[in-house]
C-alpha cells in the first residue's frame, strides 16, 4: 500500500506534515466572517483533500455561502452533513446554476459550527427543501453582483450583458468570473431581504439542476481513500477511550470499580467515573488507553459494579402493553386533527372497522460506529465528529461541561452512515467530559459495534389503533387513527415540537403520515406519548420521514377497507384522493395536494399493468402510496410490490419494487435515484428482515449474528421513476421507506390470503397465518 502526506495538529495547534497509509487527518483554521459582505470562511475542517488552499485575500464573497476566488474557483459553503446521499454536491447545484457557475470550477466546503449559519441540521429529508430558496438567491446575488462589475469593466451597463458557463459576454468582449474578481474587485453585497427580491432564472433556463450528466464532487475522495471520516481523526497526544456500559439506559450508578485485570493490559492507563450534568449519559465508566485495542482488551477485563435503573427488567412487550392502556384511555395525547362530527360518525355508523398495528424496535446500525475526539484549546472545547444536527447536540454539550455554548466548537466530518443515528450527538458528551477530567486532554472516543448497538437512539416500538366508521352504503363517515411510541423530539428537542389543535406540544415525527391526504369525513388523529419507553431507551428518529409505523397501519389498513368493500385496493385510494378541503394542498409546498398523489398511483398501475397481469402460484402485486414526508413538506410516492410466499417454509421472497415518485424538481438525478433506492431497501429490511427486542431494559442484539438486515442476496429488482415536475424540490432521502413495508403486506395478503399487522413479518407469522386460514 502506498504511503501519502498528510497533515496533523501539532502542540501548538499548527499543521504539520506527517506520512499516514491511506487515511489521516486534516485541520485548515481560517478567520471567522460575517453574515454579508466580503467575509473569509468560517473555520473550517476539510473533509475532503483540497489541491488548494480555501478562498482568503482577494475573495469575493456576496453573501455567506459562496466566494468566488481570482483564479476562477468558486466555494460553496455547506452546512448539511454528508453521509452518502452527496448533498454537497445537490446543493451546490442550485447556486452554481442560478449564478451561471462553471462546474469544474467549484468545490464545496463543509463548514464548522457558528451561529451565523442558523439551523444545522441534515434530517428529515429537509436539505434540498430547506436550502433550496435560499441558494437560488444567493446564486442570483452573485450573478447581479458580478455582471455589474463586469458591464463596469467591459465599458458597458448591465441590460447589455449576458452570462452562460462562468462567462459574462458583451457584444465581442468577454471576461470570465475569475478575471472579474482579480480585475474589479468587486464589492456589493446584498441583504436577505435584497437577495429576495433579486430575478430568479425560469425552470427552462437551468443547465445543471436535473442534468443527469452533471458528476458528483465528492466522489474521487470517496472512492481513493482520501475523505476524511470522524473515525480517522487524529491529534497530538490523543489518548483512547472505550466505555464500559451500564446495564440501563438511564438511572444506573457506580458502585464499585476494580480495575485489577485492566492493568495487565499493555497500553491501559486509567478508567474515569463519568459524572454528566446534562444528564444524558448516566453510570458510564470510560476507560483510557494508549491505542484503540489496549482500550477495547481493558473495558472487557474492568469490572464494575452497578446499581442498576428502574428499567432493569422492562421488555418490548411491557412497552407495547403501556402503548395499549395509553390508547385505551380517552384522557392524555395530542390531537393532530379533531373534526367535528367524528363521535357522531361512529355512534350513528351502520359498521365500524377497527384493527391494532405494532411494530418492534429497529436499530440503526450505521456502517461507522459513533466516535468522538474532544481536546480543550485556548478555553475552547473543540468536538471532532461526524453529527447530523450540530445545532442540538452544542447546548447539551455546553451544559455537560458546565460552559457557555461559545466555548464549544463542532468540527464537522463525513459521516459513515447516518440514517437518523448522528441526529443524536449523544456520543460526543462522554468524550468531552473525559477530555474535561484530564484538564482538556485530547481523548477520542470510539464505539465497538456491541457498544453502539446498546446505547443506539432506536426507533421505538409502536402500537396503532385504526377505526373507520360506514353508512348503510359502506361510504365512509369518518375515521380515527391513534398511535402511541417514544417521542425522540420531546426527549432530545422539546423546542422543536409542533402544537395540536389543543395547543399542546407533540412530537410531529412520531405521528407524520397518520395525517393522510385521504378525504375519509369527519377524522381524528391523536399522538400518545409512551412514557414507559422513555424511561427505558432513548428514543431516537430512523431513517423514514413518518416514522415508519404509521404508513404500516393506514395503508395496510386501507386495503383491508378495500378487500372488505370488494373494491380494487388502487381504485379505492383513487376514489378518497380528491383533493378537497385540507387536502387539497398549497403553495409553495403541497401545490396540488391530494391530486398529485393519485397522479402516482395512476402512473404505478400502469407501469404494472395493475388488474391485467396473471402472475404464477401464490405470487402477487401490493400496493401502498403515502405523501412520504411531513403534511407540510410531501413528496409523493408509491410502491408496487411483487412477492412470492412459500406455503412450506412461510418465507416471503420479495421478486420487484416498483416505485413512482413526485418529489418536485429534481435537482441531482442520481443522487434522487439512489437515495430513493437505499430508502426502499431499508424499508424492504424492516419489514422482512431486521428488527430487535428489548430484554431487561436493553436492546437484545449486540452484533449481525443476531441482527439480519437484509442481504444483497435477497435484494429484488427495482424500477424507479420521477415524475416531471417544476415544483419545489421535496426530499428524497427517506419517502422510499414509507411505501415498501405496507405494499409488501398487502402483496403477502394477495398472494395466499394472510394479513398480517405486525412488522417485521417473519416466516412463523406467515405459516399461523396460514395454518388459521
Amino acid at each position: 500500500m502506498g504511503r501519502l502526506n498528510r497533515f496533523r495538529l501539532g502542540k501548538d495547534g499548527r499543521r504539520e506534515q506527517t506520512t499516514l497509509s491511506r487515511r489521516g487527518f486534516l485541520v485548515t483554521s481560517l478567520g471567522a466572517g460575517v453574515m454579508f459582505g466580503f467575509a473569509r470562511p468560517a473555520s473550517a475542517n476539510q473533509i475532503f483533500p483540497l489541491d488548494k488552499a480555501l478562498p482568503g485575500d482577494g475573495a469575493f464573497e456576496p453573501t455567506i455561502w459562496c466566494a468566488i476566488a481570482p483564479d476562477g474557483e468558486i466555494t460553496v459553503n455547506i452546512i448539511r452533513a454528508e453521509m452518502g446521499q452527496h448533498i454537497g454536491t445537490a446543493l451546490a447545484r442550485i447556486i452554481a446554476d442560478e449564478m451561471e457557475a462553471d462546474w469544474s470550477k467549484v468545490r464545496i466546503n463543509y463548514v464548522d459550527t457558528d451561529p451565523k449559519w442558523g439551523l444545522m441540521v441534515t434530517g428529515g429529508s429537509w436539505s434540498v427543501w430547506m436550502t433550496w430558496d435560499v441558494f437560488r438567491q444567493a446564486g442570483a446575488a452573485t450573478r447581479t453582483a458580478l455582471v455589474e462589475e463586469a458591464a463596469r469593466l467591459l465599458g458597458t451597463t448591465p441590460d447589455k450583458c449576458t452570462v452562460a458557463n462562468g462567462i459574462v459576454t458583451a457584444g465581442t468582449k468577454q471576461i470570465s468570473f475569475g478575471d472579474i474578481v482579480a480585475k474589479g474587485h468587486p464589492s456589493h453585497s446584498f441583504t436577505p431581504e435584497e437577495m429576495a427580491k433579486l430575478p430568479l432564472k425560469p425552470a427552462s433556463e437551468r443547465r445543471l439542476i436535473g442534468n443527469a450528466e452533471i458528476k458528483a464532487l465528492d466522489i474521487p475522495a470517496k472512492t481513493n481513500g482520501t475523505a476524511i471520516y470522524g473515525i480517522d481523526v487524529k491529534v497530538e497526544g490523543m489518548v483512547y477511550a472505550r466505555p464500559k456500559m451500564p446495564p440501563t439506559r438511564y438511572g444506573s450508578k457506580v458502585r464499585s470499580v476494580d480495575d485489577t485485570d485492566a492493568k495487565k493490559i499493555k497500553g491501559y492507563e486509567r478508567y474515569l467515573i463519568i459524572e454528566d450534568p446534562s444528564e444524558v449519559v448516566q453510570g458510564w465508566v470510560v476507560v483510557l488507553a494508549r491505542t484503540y485495542s489496549a482500550a477495547i482488551r481493558a473495558a472487557d477485563a474492568l469490572k464494575v459494579d452497578w446499581t442498576p435503573g428502574e428499567t432493569i427488567h422492562t421488555s418490548e412487550a411491557d412497552i407495547q402493553d403501556r402503548g395499549r392502556e395509553l390508547i385505551k384511555n380517552k384522557d392524555g395525547g395530542v390531537y393532530i386533527f379533531n373534526d367535528d362530527g367524528v363521535d357522531q360518525a361512529f355512534s350513528g355508523a351502520h359498521t365500524v372497522m377497527e384493527q391494532e398495528y405494532t411494530c418492534a424496535s429497529v436499530l440503526h446500525y450505521q456502517l461507522e460506529p459513533t466516535n468522538a475526539v474532544a481536546f480543550e484549546k485556548d478555553g475552547v472545547y473543540e468536538i471532532h465528529a461526524g453529527n447530523q444536527w450540530q445545532s442540538l447536540i452544542l447546548p447539551t454539550l455546553a451544559k455537560a461541561l458546565q460552559v457557555p455554548e461559545s466555548k464549544v466548537i463542532l468540527r464537522s466530518y463525513l459521516l459513515g452512515g447516518g440514517f437518523g443515528r448522528r441526529l443524536n450527538g449523544d456520543y460526543m458528551i462522554p468524550a468531552a467530559l473525559a477530555s474535561k477530567a484530564l484538564g482538556g486532554k485530547p481523548v477520542k472516543l470510539i464505539l465497538t459495534r456491541s457498544d453502539d448497538m446498546q446505547f443506539d437512539s432506536f426507533r421505538s416500538p409502536s402500537v396503532q389503533r385504526v377505526r373507520m366508521a360506514f353508512d348503510g352504503s359502506d361510504r365512509i363517515t369518518g375515521m380515527d387513527y391513534q398511535a402511541a411510541a417514544g417521542w425522540p423530539t420531546g426527549v432530545m428537542a422539546e423546542a422543536f415540537m409542533e402544537k395540536g389543535v389543543d395547543g399542546k406540544p407533540y412530537d410531529q415525527f412520531a405521528i407524520a403520515g397518520g395525517d393522510h391526504w385521504y378525504e375519509v369525513g369527519a377524522f381524528r388523529v391523536r399522538a400518545l406519548r409512551n412514557d414507559l419507553a422513555e424511561k427505558t431507551f432513548r428514543p431516537g428518529w430512523l431513517r423514514s420521514v413518518s416514522p415508519g409505523w404509521t404508513s404500516w397501519g393506514i395503508e395496510c389498513f386501507l386495503d383491508e377497507v378495500a378487500h372488505r368493500q370488494k373494491k380494487d385496493p388502487a381504485q379505492f385510494r383513487l376514489d378518497l384522493l380528491t383533493a378537497q378541503g385540507r387536502n387539497k394542498g398549497e403553495a409553495p409546498d403541497s401545490v396540488g395536494g391530494a391530486l398529485r398523489q393519485a397522479a402516482v398511483v395512476r402512473r404505478l398501475m400502469e407501469k404494472v399493468n395493475w388488474g391485467k397481469t396473471t402472475l404464477p402460484k401464490d405470487t402477487a402485486l401490493g400496493l401502498a402510496t403515502t405523501a412520504g414526508q411531513e403534511r407540510g413538506m410531501p413528496t409523493w410516492i408509491g410502491c408496487v410490490a411483487q412477492v412470492h410466499v412459500d406455503r412450506s417454509t412461510g418465507v416471503v421472497t420479495c421478486q420487484k419494487l416498483t416505485i413512482v415518485v413526485d418529489a418536485g424538481t429534481v435537482v441531482d438525478p442520481d443522487g434522487a435515484k439512489a437515495q430513493t433506492e437505499g430508502a426502499a431497501l431499508w424499508g424492504l429490511s424492516m419489514v422482512l428482515f431486521e428488527n430487535t427486542e428489548i430484554v431487561n431494559g436493553l436492546p437484545v442484539d449486540r452484533n449481525l449474528n443476531t441482527y439480519t438486515p437484509l442481504r444483497i442476496a435477497d435484494t429484488p429488482e427495482m424500477d424507479i421513476e420521477f415524475l416531471p415536475s417544476t415544483e419545489k424540490p421535496m426530499g428524497l432521502g427517506e419517502p422510499g421507506t414509507t411505501v415498501v413495508g405496507p405494499a409488501i403486506g398487502n402483496a403477502i395478503f394477495n398472494a395466499v390470503g394472510v394479513r398480517l399487522r405486525h412488522m417485521p413479518v417473519r416466516p412463523a407469522d406467515v405459516l399461523r397465518g396460514l395454518q388459521g386460514s
